[in-house]
């Protein structure tokens, strides 16, 4: 069969991104429109012309309040009209916004360079997109405390190499995974507290332009950036070229990657219990697995979890490729990246964790199949309390040893090669240097006995470090959230 190039028509004239069409929220996708960016950067360039006017520039009142009267009313059809002839999307704006405020277009863009806008104007869309997923995360942690403290005491098999373990808790395992999201909470919010925006800055960051229109009045160019930065509320970062450093947005690769690499762990973990059939992710009533096998209940999202990290996983390295490319004062080869990578990681990562929240707020358990498959593997695991034992009844705790060694090996070959259940306590009840039936022998095997401490770190941990992480969160929705 030959295939041939679609005919044109509409509907092939536009790509629609998966993150856009299939996985990231309303909310991160107005955050990261052009609507929204154009908005950020009216803000910076009102924000500039306010302080310049405060230090005695000649800007009039009225020129202001054109200025702030005809924010909101962006034309990105206008813009775009622009930007076909002029090849520039920063003068393209600074015309189609001269249109709609033309007294107040001589002073627009007053001293400024186009990353004035662009740098700034990124680093304040990333700083409301990283309180957006800090919210996420939060009701991430939220759901999985709530799961973690339902099933706190419910003993299960542990693994290490996947391979049976000592006992643990199904509450303490979910710790495991609350605990890698409360670093990654921690170095989120350091993230935040800590990214500056360019600031004030000039063509090459000298400030010269500025310090032309000051009269050489290098007080007042410090007095400008002081205040561009109350006004947008955020500090400046002290030295910059033409472009803030990328390494900014390297940190920012780092902290999503680090929150895409909890989040597919937890996932990994859930596809093996479900395999297990332990611990399932959420299944819709009419939720269909398979075209071909209608009774599988695949645990599709937990894979997409997995898929979307993995795409996150390998953004952070393209970017520190252009941090690390970026010659003198600045080089334009930056620019196509950085609006594929800061965009695409915000995206994917919103993804990720409404896809969380939604499996971890509808976890279901099977306790039944959690005690057959302990109960298939305790009595090996309880060797040293059966030894014991042993003891305390007149054994010898070295024949002892030796006994319970071949009676597991023979246990472990009928489990395996027969498919039988675990004979174990049968073979140490047949053999009279034990001095117990089975029942006393099944006796000593209370699950709970062999789970240590687990119950009382989730309690411990849920009470203190996750406590004081929640504690001012409320859930709430994104009504706030104003483009």
């Amino acid at each position: 069969m030959t295939f041939l190039p679609p005919a044109e028509g509409p509907e092939l004239e536009r790509f629609e991104h998966p993150l856009a069409s299939r996985y990231a929220s309303k909310a991160m996708l107005r955050l990261l429109s052009p609507l929204y960016r154009m908005r950020v950067w009216r803000r910076l360039w009102i924000a500039l012309a306010e302080a310049e006017a405060e230090l005695g520039l000649p800007i009039a009142e009225a020129q202001l309040e054109e200025l702030r009267r005809t924010r909101e009313s962006v034309d990105l059809e206008a813009i775009a009209r622009h930007e076909a002839d002029l090849r520039h999307d920063v003068m393209a704006a600074i015309h189609a916004w001269g249109e709609q405020a033309p007294r107040a277009r001589p002073i627009l863009h007053l001293g400024a360079t186009s990353c004035f806008v662009t740098d700034n104007g990124d680093l304040l869309i990333c700083h409301a997109a990283l309180q957006l997923l800090r919210k996420r995360l939060l009701d991430v942690l939220g759901a999985l405390s709530t799961f973690a403290a339902t099933w706190k005491e419910q003993p299960c098999l542990g693994f290490t190499h996947f391979q049976p373990a000592q006992p643990t808790t199904v509450g303490k395992r979910a710790c495991l995974w609350i605990q890698d999201l409360l670093l990654d909470l921690g170095d989120l919010d350091h993230l935040i507290a800590t990214t500056p925006v360019r600031g004030v800055k000039g063509v090459t960051g000298t400030q010269a332009s500025f310090l032309e229109l000051f009269d050489g009045d290098g007080a007042k160019v410090e007095a400008l950036e002081r205040r561009f930065c109350e006004k947008v509320g955020h500090p400046a970062i002290p030295v910059s070229g033409q472009t803030a450093t990328r390494k900014l947005e390297d940190r920012i690769g780092q902290v999503l990657c680090g929150i895409a690499a909890s989040a597919s762990k937890f996932a990994c973990d859930l596809r093996l219990l479900q395999h297990l059939k332990e611990v399932e992710e959420p299944f819709e009533t009419k939720q269909i697995g398979s075209s071909a096998m209608p009774y599988k209940r695949n645990p599709m999202r937990s894979e997409r979890i997995n898929s979307l990290a993995r795409f996150v996983l390998g953004l952070v390295p393209s970017s520190y490729q252009t941090s690390a490319t970026q010659w003198m004062e600045r080089t334009l080869d930056d620019s196509a990246h950085r609006r594929l990578t800061i965009s695409q990681g915000l995206l994917a990562v919103d993804a990720i964790l409404v896809l969380y929240r939604n499996v971890a707020s509808g976890l279901v358990v099977h306790p039944r199949m959690i005690e057959a498959r302990l109960a298939q593997e305790l009595p090996f695991m309880a060797a040293e309390v059966l030894l014991m034992e042993g003891v305390k009844r007149g054994g010898d705790r070295q024949d002892l040893h030796e006994r319970f060694r071949v009676a597991s090996l023979e246990a472990g070959r009928a489990v395996k090669e027969e498919g039988l259940p675990n004979p174990l306590l049968r073979l140490l009840a047949e053999d009279g240097a034990w001095r117990m039936n089975e029942t006393e022998l099944a006796a000593l095997l209370d699950a709970r006995r062999f789970t240590g401490r687990a119950a009382e770190q989730v309690a411990g941990f849920l009470g203190s470090e996750v406590a004081r992480a929640l504690e001012a969160h409320a859930a709430g929705g994104e009504e706030g959230l104003r483009v």
